[in-house]
């Protein structure tokens, strides 16, 4: 197994765990997510997880949990899903880091991570052939 089959199998089993873990939260008590956005770095991040999210906790814990699974699956799944995984993993730490700068310890180191375990496979996109249409 080389290296570029390692990158995207372990952020990928990593998104699906983590996916797991929120349903486990959502089960056990999803007001578990009620603090979250404390440090939030803007006033709408706060107030939007206290008034849309903290609304109904459980429906948006189990749309995490969806997205990450989601994530996981096109990470292993390889080829042009594995470039939107890896897309949405960044994004997903991009905006982590709205929540406050202690996540930004966890997400700067991650994020120089993910772009270089995801470059095999958005070169793997730029050097394939393109298929050409039967009609053109």
């Amino acid at each position: 197994m080389g290296a570029t089959t390692m990158g995207p199998r372990i952020v990928g089993g990593l998104f699906l765990v983590t996916g797991g873990v929120h349903l486990g939260l959502v089960a056990a008590d999803p007001q578990v997510y009620a603090p979250f956005a404390d440090r939030g770095l803007f006033g709408f991040v706060r107030s939007g997880w206290r008034d849309i999210v903290m609304a109904d906790p459980a429906v948006w814990g189990l749309l995490l949990a969806a997205g990450e699974i989601l994530l996981g699956v096109l990470l292993l799944t390889g080829g042009r899903a594995a470039r939107w995984g890896w897309t949405g993993a960044i994004g997903f730490h991009v905006l982590l880091m709205l929540f406050g700068w202690g996540f930004w310890a966890w997400s700067l180191p991650v994020l120089a991570v993910l772009v270089v375990l995801a470059r095999p496979d958005f070169a793997q996109a730029r050097t394939a052939p393109r298929a050409t249409h039967p009609s053109g």
